[in-house]
């Protein structure tokens, strides 16, 4: 009997020895609640808004477990500490995030990070996974993904998914799950974890690479580390859960704004963001002309002569220009740059030229103070396709020198995780499925194989929570679903026309692109008209009402005219608008809308003006893949 007391004591002992020693933070306005748990082995965290669970114990870790931590709570956030790392943790209204420090001054090598989002139950997500990897490489990546809906424990074991991801939780709550700040660290993916939960997951480091992915335009990485980065700084990136109780609040979370790093630039004034005209999506098509369109001069004379008359603000000159291996010599005998950069100029029009990544970083220097001193206002930089540390160290120094050249950057191929909040200069990023799919996008049976409306009525939701999409909007072919086909030279989009122009106010881009051929949009004139009124950045931003995957309705200020703008997917709907934002007193409203017959043309639009007051309300109906749009003053 002795003998056994003994043994349960020391077992009470131990016990208590391994216990968690519980901390909770909460937001301001209470509903969202963090509970830390500083076991003596480990650190995890859980998260409650309201009465609903969002994460159970999900564990927090950086080259093994984080154990011995002690933990201070303040408002709204709390620090956990031992004697190797730190971690911060910061619980808003709407999102709860943390980032681990390291305290030692001296250069660390991170083996693995430990990012667990382990869910209450077996809710559905949206997840956007890995495709087409380049070169076969299981790191190297577009990351550009249409999003599989399925249950958390239907999610393929071993496929990586990028973020943002969503996940439905109980009573119409949504949570999100985002990174943010890796700027010097590689960025997180994600795999399953157990039957319903998720795992962080990070491309080692490459160590040597060879020429090759999409027509050898990438530097695919052949051999990597053992280990995912090595870092002086001593903050790694936030691991963000966004929770709302109505789809549209995602809407105006804007994650780099207040989770991004600080602006590196002292000076931001010569930063003109605008609307371009681009070539490469409607394959430098123009018709009634008299010469052979295509990649020469007369055809980007002709483009700039567009832009000019329509008040764009730049040109871009893509893919072609100049070789594969150099910006600067072997250059395309057909175009005239100094003759088009002369031009342009004189009629107040930009010129961006396009760049591979690989082709950029051979004389990055040399070449942006080269063409920034021929007048060049950009470049359009392709092809990252990967996120390992080393191409997040590149970014960075490619936007540092395109800044003290003062050039604007469009990056492709790469997912924004706040750069640009440092660099203001990059004013859009890829990552996204955009218009440019329409040109190979195969038939299945009786329509296309993706939806796109339903995608495009996702992508607000989601990927625009981490930066502007360069979607590249403004088809004027437009189709139906029974109608729609792929088609390289002549593409369409799916969806009606006032889908398109909607895109202009609901798609996050300061540099927006007129995708279609000049030809096109002169043709098109009234289409073009509206379109070259909206502004590409705004004061304001108030969503209206939505729902993830299935229409999205979003107002936007900028001094004192509205845009708003409404799309959905391929369900017809009717809409009640309210008009609460506006000032008291009678304002004009014009108006971009489906057509009556846009379910069976989608290519039919109706546009009118009128007026309106703040208390009034209008009755909007969305064609199958419809959208409406309206300019307020």
């Amino acid at each position: 009997m002795k003998t056994k007391t003994i043994l349960l004591t020391l077992l009470l002992v131990l016990a208590a020895g391994v216990r968690a020693k519980d901390y909770t933070v909460k937001s301001p306005n209470g509903k969202l609640q963090v509970t830390i748990h500083a076991q003596a082995d480990k650190l995890t965290w859980e998260m409650r808004h309201a009465t609903t669970a969002v994460l159970v114990p999900s564990e927090i870790g950086i080259n093994g477990h984080l154990a011995g931590m002690k933990v201070k709570v303040s408002k709204n956030a709390a620090i956990a500490t031992n004697k190797t790392f730190c971690v911060e943790f910061r619980v808003d209204n709407d999102a709860a995030a943390y980032r681990i420090h390291k305290l030692a001054q001296q250069p660390l090598t991170v083996n693995d990070e430990t990012a667990e989002f382990n869910f209450a139950a077996d809710y559905q997500a949206f997840i956007p996974y890995v495709n087409d990897n380049r070169g076969g490489e299981r790191w190297c990546y577009s990351f550009e993904s249409y999003y599989d809906e399925q249950p958390l424990s239907q999610m393929f074991r071993d496929s990586l998914a990028i973020n943002p991801l969503a996940v439905r939780l109980p009573e119409g709550k949504l949570a999100v799950i985002a990174d943010m700040g890796a700027t010097d660290y590689p960025g997180m993916m994600l795999l399953r974890n157990g039957d319903h939960g998720l795992r962080a997951a990070f491309a080692p480091l490459p160590l040597e690479e060879e020429i090759g992915g999409y027509a050898r335009l990438n530097l695919v990485p052949t051999r990597r580390a053992d280990y995912i980065a090595k870092i002086d700084k001593q903050e790694m990136p936030w691991r963000i859960v966004l929770v709302t109780e109505r789809d549209a609040e995602l809407l105006g979370a804007r994650l780099p704004q207040r989770f991004g790093p600080k602006c590196q630039l002292q000076d931001t004034s010569w930063i003109r963001p605008g609307k371009v005209a681009w070539d490469w999506w409607n394959a430098t098509m123009l018709t009634g002309v008299d010469f052979v369109a295509g990649m020469n001069t007369e055809t980007y004379r002709y483009y700039i002569d567009f832009a000019a008359k329509n008040g764009l603000e730049y040109i871009i000159i893509d893919e072609g220009w100049s070789t594969d291996e150099s910006l600067r010599s072997e250059l395309n005998p057909d175009i005239d740059l100094l003759t088009l950069l002369s031009y342009a100029k004189s009629k107040g029009v930009g010129i961006i030229l396009w760049t591979s990544w690989r082709n950029c970083i051979n004389n990055t220097e040399e070449d942006f103070r080269y063409y920034a001193e021929l007048g060049v206002k950009g470049f359009k930089v392709d092809f990252f396709d990967r996120d390992d540390q080393v191409v997040m160290q590149s970014a960075w120094k490619i936007a540092e020198c395109a800044a003290r050249h003062h050039l604007l950057l469009d990056f492709h191929g790469y997912r924004p995780t706040g750069i640009q909040t440092a660099f203001p200069n990059i004013v859009n990023f890829e990552g996204v499925k955009g218009l440019e799919n329409s040109k190979w996008e195969p038939r299945v049976g009786d329509g296309p194989l993706h939806d796109q409306p339903r995608y495009d009525v996702s992508i607000p939701y989601l990927r625009m929570l981490v930066g502007p999409m360069d979607y590249t909007p403004g088809a004027m072919t437009n189709a139906t679903r029974a109608e729609f086909f792929g088609n390289n030279n002549h593409p369409m989009s799916q969806g009606t026309r006032a889908h398109q122009v909607a895109m202009y106010t609901i798609f996050d881009a300061p540099l927006q692109m007129l995708a279609d051929s000049p030809t096109k949009y002169e043709r098109e004139q009234a289409t073009t008209d509206f379109i070259s009124q909206i502004p590409t950045t705004f004061d304001e931003v108030i969503p209206i009402a939505g729902e993830l995957g299935e229409y999205v309705v979003l107002a936007k200020r900028k001094g004192t005219t509205w845009y708003i703008a409404a799309m959905n997917n391929w369900t017809p709907r009717q809409l009640m608008l309210s008009f609460d934002m506006l000032t008291p007193g009678i304002h004009s409203i014009e108006i971009f809308a489906d057509g009556r017959n846009a379910d069976r043309d989608a290519n039919d639009y109706s546009k009118t003006k009128d007026t309106l007051g703040h208390e009034d309300r209008l009755n909007i109906h969305l064609a199958p893949g419809g959208g409406w749009s309206a300019i307020i003053k």
